[in-house]
C-alpha cells in the first residue's frame, strides 16, 4: 500500500507505540493510529493504453485535462465521434455531462476501469460531451474538500476555451451528475451554483444516480439491509466516519443536506428550491432507497408551483446500489441510459413524465 499522512493528533510525552490500524475499508484504504493513510495500488485505465479499434461502434475520443493546477486535479474529457447526435436532431454541438464518480468519498478515480467504461458509454449513447472528474479523497482530505473541488471544476468549465469543448460542447446545456458519493457532490454543486452570483456557467439540470446521503436516524431500508449486497450498513457507517470532519455525525450537512444541522443554520448549502431540473435514479433494493425518496419528496415540495422545474424519480425494481456500475450489461443499466437520454435531450422546461418504476 502507498502511504500518505493526515494531520497527527497531539501526542503525550514518552515513548510512542508503533502505529496500528484504526480503520480498514475493504482492504483498499487503511487509517493508522498516527494519522497515516495507506492505499492499495489501484488498477487504472491510462491515456497511453491501447485505444479501441477503428471499427469500434460509437467511437469516442478522450483525453485527460488538469482543471486545478494547485491541487493537481484532473478530469477525463470524452467526446463522441462526429455525427454522434444520432436521432436527437441535427445538433452541431452536444450537451455537457459533468460526472463525479462514487466510492463513499474514500475510493475510486475517473481512471478506474468501471467508471471509464460508464463514461465512454454515456458519451456515445446519450450522446454528450462527458467530463469525468477526480477530486480529493478522504480521509486524507475530509469533507467538504470534495464539494469544494466540484465548485472549482464548474468555475473552470465556465471560462474554458479548450478546443475540444469549443468544437463539440454546448456550454449552455451543462448537466452536473454523479453516482453514489458523486451524486451527493452533484447535489451540493448544483445547489451552490444556483445560489452563486456572477457565475459564468448556468446549469441545465442535475442527475443523481443512487445518491449517497446520510443521517443519524435509521430509515427502514437501512435497518433491514441484507448482508449479501455491496453497500451494507457497517460499510456505510465506516465510510461516513472516514469522510466526515473529525467528530461530525451523519447529520452533518455534507451528508444530510436537509437534516437537523442544516435546519439549525449549518453550512450545508442553499434550500432545495434553488436546485435546477433534476433526475434521480435508484434501485428499490438499495439500502438508501428510503433516504432517496425522502430527498426527492423534499425537492419536489420546494419545486411545487414551478411548471418549469422538473423533479423526476425513477426506480428500478430488484436493482441495488450501483447497479449500472456492477452490472453494466444488465437490462436496468440499458434502461437507465435511455432515461438519461430523454432527460438530457428533452430540453429545459420540457414536460416531465410522471415519476415511475421501470
Amino acid at each position: 500500500m502507498s502511504s500518505t499522512t493526515s494531520p497527527r493528533a497531539p501526542g503525550v510525552s514518552g515513548e510512542v507505540p508503533p502505529p496500528h490500524v484504526v480503520e480498514d475499508c475493504l482492504g483498499l484504504v487503511q487509517l493508522l493510529s498516527d494519522g497515516t493513510v495507506k492505499r492499495a495500488p489501484a488498477t487504472l485505465v491510462l491515456p497511453n493504453d491501447a485505444p479501441p479499434p477503428d471499427d469500434a461502434p460509437d467511437a469516442v475520443r478522450w483525453k485527460d485535462v488538469v482543471y486545478d493546477e494547485a491541487r493537481n486535479l484532473s478530469l477525463r474529457m470524452y467526446v463522441p465521434s462526429a455525427g454522434g447526435a444520432g436521432d436527437c436532431g441535427a445538433e452541431t454541438k452536444l450537451p455537457v455531462l459533468v460526472y463525479f464518480h462514487g466510492g463513499g468519498f474514500i475510493i475510486g478515480s475517473f481512471a478506474s476501469p468501471e467508471f471509464h467504461a460508464v463514461c465512454l458509454r454515456l458519451a456515445a449513447s446519450l450522446p454528450a460531451v462527458v467530463l469525468s472528474a477526480d477530486y480529493r479523497l478522504a480521509p486524507e482530505h475530509r469533507l467538504p474538500a470534495a464539494v469544494e473541488d466540484a465548485d472549482t471544476l464548474l468555475s473552470w468549465l465556465g471560462g474554458q476555451t479548450d478546443p475540444w469543448l469549443a468544437d463539440a460542447a454546448d456550454l449552455g446545456r451543462v448537466f452536473v451528475s454523479g453516482d453514489s458519493a458523486g451524486a451527493n457532490m452533484a447535489h451540493h454543486a448544483a445547489a451552490r451554483a444556483g445560489a452563486a452570483s456572477g457565475r459564468r456557467l448556468s446549469l441545465a439540470g442535475c442527475v443523481l444516480l443512487w445518491p449517497y446521503f446520510g443521517g443519524e436516524r435509521r430509515t427502514a431500508s437501512e435497518a433491514t439491509c441484507p448482508g449479501d449486497v455491496f453497500l451494507t450498513l457497517p460499510l456505510y457507517d465506516q465510510m461516513w466516519r472516514l469522510a466526515l470532519p473529525a467528530g461530525a455525525t451523519r447529520d452533518h450537512p455534507a451528508a444530510n443536506p436537509f437534516g437537523p444541522e442544516e435546519a439549525a443554520g449549518g453550512p450545508g448549502g442553499p434550500a432545495p428550491g434553488e436546485l435546477p431540473a433534476m433526475l434521480v435514479a435508484a434501485g428499490d433494493r438499495d439500502m438508501l432507497i428510503d433516504r432517496v425518496r425522502e430527498y426527492v419528496a423534499r425537492v419536489q415540495a420546494a419545486a411545487a408551483g414551478n411548471n418549469n422545474r422538473r423533479v423526476d424519480l425513477v426506480e428500478f425494481p430488484g436493482a441495488g446500489h450501483g447497479f449500472a456500475i456492477f452490472e453494466p450489461d444488465g437490462e436496468a443499466a440499458g434502461e437507465l441510459v435511455r432515461v438519461l437520454r430523454r432527460f438530457v435531450h428533452g430540453g429545459d422546461g420540457a414536460a416531465s413524465p410522471a415519476p415511475r418504476s421501470v
